[in-house]
């Protein structure tokens, strides 16, 4: 049975963070962060950063957390789920730290 494209997605993204440092890691935490919380001022000001100039290419990570990005944005709650359970398979403590941040920036109450 072929594979839909969100899988194979899927798959392709739990490749990439196979290989990706700890510092990678942590960058793609944010990014998960990001886009359950999207109204979170620092990535307002995070954003804000990303449009410098640049006269270097972008490195192989910022490209494949842009494909990521436009993946994630595509996929339904359902996939989103199997993501996060693949990732719970190969780190479980980035997915723990994950819900955590998670649960405090979803659990803070306007002022």
């Amino acid at each position: 049975m072929a594979l839909s494209n969100s899988e194979r997605e899927i798959q392709c993204v739990t490749h990439w963070f196979k290989s990706w440092s700890p510092f990678q890691k942590q960058d793609f935490l944010k990014d998960l962060l990001d886009k359950l919380v999207p109204n979170n001022l620092d990535t307002l000001f995070d954003s804000m950063k990303g449009l410098g100039v640049s006269d270097r290419p972008p490195s192989i990570f910022q490209c494949q957390l842009k494909l990521f990005s436009e993946w994630f944005g595509e996929w339904n709650d359902a996939e989103r789920n199997d993501f996060l359970l693949r990732l719970r398979g190969l780190d479980s403590e980035f997915v723990k730290t994950f819900e955590e941040e998670a649960q405090k920036l979803t659990s803070v109450t306007p002022t």
